[in-house]
């Protein structure tokens, strides 16, 4: 696996999250988990305007093994999604932590951003999982 970047944070189902300037945070899978999907084939992203609570599904990637939910990693509005994906899924096994995030999300509760992980508490939870 290789080192999850240190500055952001990150989900118990292996999504990232980077806080943005303008204070929304784009979300992205992790390359621990483009990893284990393998080649991506198609995703399906939220829409824009779309309201989602922290822990609901709201995107699926689908890869040659296996489609697999995306979850919100904080409640609030999605603000933009990559609409590159559309044409080239496989942009998120290249560039999981750049040009493959999936969308952005206007928090609605920023203190919900506490509560995720830091890049050594991912590590350790990826480490006890056995991958």
């Amino acid at each position: 696996m290789s080192q999850p970047p240190k500055d952001l944070k990150y989900t118990r189902t292996h999504e990232w999250v980077k806080t943005m300037p303008d204070g929304s945070v784009a979300v992205g899978i992790t390359d621990h988990a483009q990893q284990l999907l393998g080649d991506m084939v198609f995703i399906e992203l939220p829409k824009v305007g779309a309201e989602y609570a922290a822990g609901k599904e709201c995107a699926v990637v689908e890869s040659v093994k296996a489609a697999s939910d995306v979850y919100a990693p904080v409640s609030g509005r999605i603000v933009e999604v990559n609409v590159r994906l559309g044409d080239a899924p496989e942009t998120v096994n290249k560039s999981a932590y750049g040009d493959g995030w999936l969308f952005r999300v206007q928090p609605g509760n920023p203190e919900e951003l506490r509560a995720l992980l830091d890049a050594a508490a991912y590590e350790s939870l990826v480490e006890a999982e056995g991958h």
